[in-house]
């Protein structure tokens, strides 16, 4: 019966999945702190796991049930999203560059994010790009309608870039990932043109998500008051 027992215990366990993180940081601030991978649960980012960095190095290990979207923090301060699941993941933290690869979600994500970083700068270029073309005699003002539309064209690229890697990733946690990660700076839920377009061909398992279910319902809370203002 002991045996019995124990066999029992055993196949239990082995149902449990492990996440395997580990991670360098060239980071000087980063060395004797403590890094959380925190996952949202109940409203709110929960710590399930916590390393401190020695010689720039830090490990996660732990069981889980299922796949899950983290984030990495110190303190409070969200450092970089990573996906925990089966296999190892690699974390690097320097001072240009973090990138989580390594594991099939893991790798997808990086080269959003990396294709996202390279539009983000260039968007942060153009106030370098204005200041050289003012000195070199151009008007300020046919500077700014230049540079306005490249601003606007870069922002509907960014905007194509996320709409489009959330709707590809509606049925793994990568979709509710970003999309949590898209409306976290916002002041309060709303359903502007690229929510809206994100919801309408959203997957039961997006829409499910507890963030995206209450982010909806607040937001559509929201807009029904504003159409009643007006």
């Amino acid at each position: 019966m002991q045996s019995l027992a124990l066999a029992m215990m055993c196949l239990a366990t082995s149902c449990a999945s492990q996440y395997t993180v580990t991670g360098t940081s060239s980071l000087q601030q980063l060395e004797g702190k403590m890094l959380y991978l925190k996952v949202f649960k109940d409203n709110d980012m929960c710590s399930i796991d916590s390393a401190r960095v020695v010689h720039g190095r830090f490990d996660f290990r732990g069981a889980m049930d299922s796949v899950m979207m983290a984030s990495l923090y110190m303190d409070d301060q969200s450092i970089m999203p990573v996906v925990l699941e089966e296999g190892v993941v690699s974390l690097k933290l320097a001072e240009v560059l973090q990138s989580a690869t390594g594991t099939p979600l893991n790798d997808t994500l990086q080269n959003f994010v990396t294709r996202k970083t390279q539009l983000d700068a260039r968007l942060e270029e153009l106030s370098h790009k204005e200041s050289r073309m003012v000195m070199d005699g151009m008007d300020h003002e046919e500077v700014l309608r230049i540079l306005g539309r490249e601003a606007a064209e870069i922002n509907e690229e960014n905007d194509r870039l996320v709409t489009r890697f959330i709707s590809r990733n509606y049925n793994n946690v990568l979709g509710p990932g970003i999309f949590m990660i898209l409306t976290s700076n916002m002041p309060y839920p709303i359903l502007n043109p690229q929510i809206e377009a994100i919801f309408t061909q959203a997957t039961p398992y997006f829409l499910s998500h507890p963030y995206v279910k209450e982010f909806k319902r607040i937001a559509e809370e929201n807009m029904a008051t504003l159409h009643e203002d007006y």
